[in-house]
């Protein structure tokens, strides 16, 4: 058995106590199933028949009236969501989720992605990420304004438990490709500031951040650019550790997999991922992976898109590309792309597709299932999750939008699941490693405690020193060759309380700790050096 870290220990108990509120809350009349972590699932056998299958469905229907439920991945359209073109308020035919479906099957809260392609790195191809970011980002937003009495956005751990506890739908934001932010730390933090609280670090094709597990020809991709992680990449890393956003390694290669691992002070997570002892594709995470993942107390989101899950027969898809042609439904992503074509045309696709289904079956929610299954095993209870890509390529049959969610518990109660150990899957293990993740920042943010014998200057506006631009300006030169809006800006800032005359400061580095003191010397105190803490 794994060794678990007092921190980690209280983490998932607060967690759990969090979890059991909302329950509480609910004022359900049947009492919650003990917490048996430990228990070994996979042992009960199937039912078998209609009344079998209507028994387990009404169990698990109950179930999501007691438990917190969440979905990781829920891709979006940027410019028309949670507009009258394709309003998520309805049950809308053009979408798997919506707050009806999730109503319906008993999912409380989702991650809504703002998700970029990669293009470029150049400053046009930024700029362009960006400005597609910011859209997605308006449209989640549009979402909570639209249905503010239904729904409503959580940027914590905390907030989001209080969504739900009031009746309403938690939507959270995941950032898929780190694209966008360019090569400016900056931008990173203003995705924070717009409630993005987990960044898939790449896509298909490499950039600046780490390799894909997808290169794109295309783009001009080699097999591996960085090795890995890129030096950029790991200040990425670092950055989000101090800002309190998961990172997410579905998508990377397997060497910038091992070096985030490595890098990170807090737990990963993989928002939508398979497992590839099951299907060989480079998008699931090898049992080698699951493991270290887990080790470094991380969660693994499996995803429901069949071709992760199952090898499609090549038969299956030549038949949908043939049927895609002769209906003249353009093909987008690797799929017949339906919102481009109007109703009339979406019903004839969904009357021939059933055909297809029968004479070449896709992957099912018992697929679904068993590499939840694999992972559990493989990993631990505590290291598994759900992120469906609804709408985004996400779907199998019997979970093809959030409403048919409660088959998927079904299923795993068929399995000898409990009712504790089904939590953990649908929320507990994701919000509990949100949570490290918070407290990772929030002693990462903490001022460092004052050397023995130094004194103590906190900036006067609360910059830290090291991010303050008259400090970048200077750093490994001598004060007096900074230029002299900066001298006089660092003298505002940072010596406006100090008794001695100002103008006396004649030299300042930053000495060999770097990011954490600066000293400074003044004229006649030639012996003296004052540290400045960063923080």
């Amino acid at each position: 058995m794994r060794w678990v870290n007092q921190e980690r220990a209280v983490s998932e108990a607060r967690a759990w106590l969090a979890c059991l509120t909302v329950a509480l809350c609910r004022l359900v009349a049947v009492p919650l199933a003990p917490v048996c972590g430990g228990e070994l699932a996979g042992q009960t056998p199937r039912a078998t028949g209609a009344t079998g299958d209507e028994t387990w469905l009404a169990r698990a229907q109950a179930i999501h009236r007691r438990i917190l439920t969440l979905d990781t991945h829920v891709d979006i359209e940027g410019r028309t969501y949670a507009t009258d073109a394709l309003d998520p308020g309805i049950d809308n035919p053009k979408l798997q989720c919506d707050l009806v479906k999730m109503e319906r099957g008993g999912i409380d809260a989702v991650f809504l992605i703002v998700y970029v392609a990669q293009g470029k790195r150049d400053a046009h191809g930024y700029a362009q990420a960006m400005a597609a970011a910011r859209d997605k980002f308006r449209a989640i937003r549009r979402l909570t304004e639209r249905y503010p009495e239904r729904c409503a956005l959580a940027t914590s751990v905390d907030e989001l438990l209080q969504i739900v506890q009031s009746g309403k739908r938690a939507i959270a934001i995941g950032v898929e490709n780190g694209y966008p932010i360019g090569e400016d730390l900056a931008n990173l933090r203003k995705f924070y500031g717009l409630g993005a609280r987990y960044i898939t670090l790449s896509h298909n094709g490499h950039n600046q951040i780490c390799d894909s597990c997808n290169p794109r020809k295309e783009l001009g991709d080699d097999p591996s650019e960085h090795d890995g992680l890129s030096p950029f990449g790991r200040r990425v890393v670092a950055e989000m550790n101090r800002l309190g956003m998961m990172i997410d390694v579905s998508h990377i290669a397997p060497k910038s997999f091992w070096d985030v691992l490595e890098a990170s002070r807090a737990p990963l997570i993989a928002s939508h991922s398979g497992c590839r002892a099951l299907r060989d594709h480079p998008r699931n995470l090898s049992d080698k992976q699951l493991r270290a993942l887990a080790a470094h107390g991380g969660v693994v989101q499996v995803v429901a898109v069949a071709s992760f899950l199952k090898a499609p027969p090549p038969a299956r898809e030549h038949a949908i590309r043939r049927l895609a042609e002769r209906l003249d439904i353009p093909w987008k992503n690797n799929r017949p792309n339906l919102r481009a074509v109007k109703k009339q045309k979406r019903r004839q696709f969904a009357v021939a597709m059933k055909r297809i289904d029968v004479e070449f079956p896709r992957a099912t929610v018992q697929d679904f299932v068993d590499h939840i299954d694999h992972a559990v095993k493989v990993a631990g209870i505590d290291h598994v999750g759900i992120g469906s890509d609804f709408d985004g390529g996400g779907g199998v049959h019997g979970f093809s939008n959030h409403a048919e969610a409660p088959r998927v518990t079904a299923e795993l109660l068929r399995r000898g699941y409990t009712e504790s150990q089904i939590a953990k899957i649908w929320a507990g293990n994701l919000l509990r490693v949100w949570r490290q993740a918070e407290a990772v920042a929030a002693k990462l943010q903490k001022p460092a405690p004052a050397a023995a014998g130094t004194n103590e200057f906190p900036a006067a506006d609360g910059t830290p020193l090291a991010q303050h631009p008259s400090i970048a300006l200077c750093n490994g030169r001598g004060f007096s060759k900074m230029p002299a809006p900066s001298r006089s800006a660092f003298r505002r800032r940072f010596l406006p309380h100090r008794t001695t005359n100002n103008a006396g400061l004649k030299r300042l580095r930053l000495s060999e700790r770097g990011r954490h003191r600066i000293t400074c010397s003044f004229a006649g105190w030639t012996s003296l050096s004052v540290a400045f803490l960063t923080g």
